[in-house]
């Protein structure tokens, strides 16, 4: 894992599945994706960040990232110091209209001069507001066991194996399995399952992939369910959402 010497403030931009490897900042780091979609990892967790969300990366905690979709990674950069909230662990945040321009006047050029740049910080500071979390967060477990589980699904959502069929493979009981997605995720496997899922869904949203193949690849039985339960969670339709990351 490398050491940035600084977490800048500025718009990269990546392509289709481009990762950014493993890395922590000294500084405090809003990152917002004003385009396509970025999925933030940490030892915890990932979270799924589209544009209409940020995610506030506190000083110190070791991260990667990896674009799906053309996108726009915009990143403004906070001393240690200011933490307005006192986050320790990174925060998924809404992005209304105001904050959105603040942050892309920061990063699309050169000026503003000093003094204006130093009130659009404090501005973007003063935006800062949680998100529901759990709509885009997915716990990683730490079991080995956990680990390999999750992997399997990981490389196929629609996989509708029972946990039991997976502890098999795996080697552990299905009772084991369930008491440990207890414990080190706080979720059971089935909400585990439909949050990865949902999660895997906007990746593949994101690449342009119609509903009713991403609805199929992610293990729903028709369209109309997938619709349902993304709308539930994310408060939108899967087709809303994807007209969205280019918008």
């Amino acid at each position: 894992m490398n050491r940035q010497p600084l977490a800048e403030t500025k718009l990269l931009h990546l392509t289709h599945r481009e990762r950014i490897a493993w890395h922590d900042h000294a500084e405090q780091q809003l990152v917002y994706p004003s385009s396509g979609l970025l999925r933030v990892s940490t030892r915890l967790g990932s979270w799924v960040v589209p544009p209409q969300r940020a995610v506030w990366l506190p000083a110190g905690v070791a991260h990667a990232h990896q674009a799906y979709g053309t996108t726009q990674m915009r990143t403004l950069a906070f001393p240690a110091s200011v933490n307005p909230h006192g986050w320790t662990q990174p925060v998924v945040l809404s992005v209304p209209p105001l904050l959105r321009e603040v942050i892309i006047e920061l990063t699309g050029r050169p000026g503003p001069d000093p003094e204006e740049r130093a009130d659009l910080r404090r501005i973007a500071l003063r935006r800062l507001r949680p998100a529901p979390a759990l709509r885009f967060h997915l716990p990683h477990p730490a079991d080995a066991r956990l680990r390999d589980v999750a992997a399997l699904l990981a490389e196929h959502p629609g996989d509708e194996r029972t946990l039991a069929e997976l502890g098999r493979v795996v080697g552990a009981a299905e009772r084991t399995l369930s008491r440990l997605f207890r414990r080190e995720t706080s979720m059971t496997f089935p909400q585990w399952r439909a949050q990865l899922r949902l999660h895997h869904s906007l990746t593949l949203l994101a690449t342009g992939r119609s509903v009713t193949a991403t609805a199929l690849d992610c293990g729903y039985r028709n369209p109309s369910a997938f619709i349902a339960a993304f709308r539930e969670t994310f408060g939108t339709t899967p087709a809303a959402y994807q007209r969205s990351l280019t918008s």
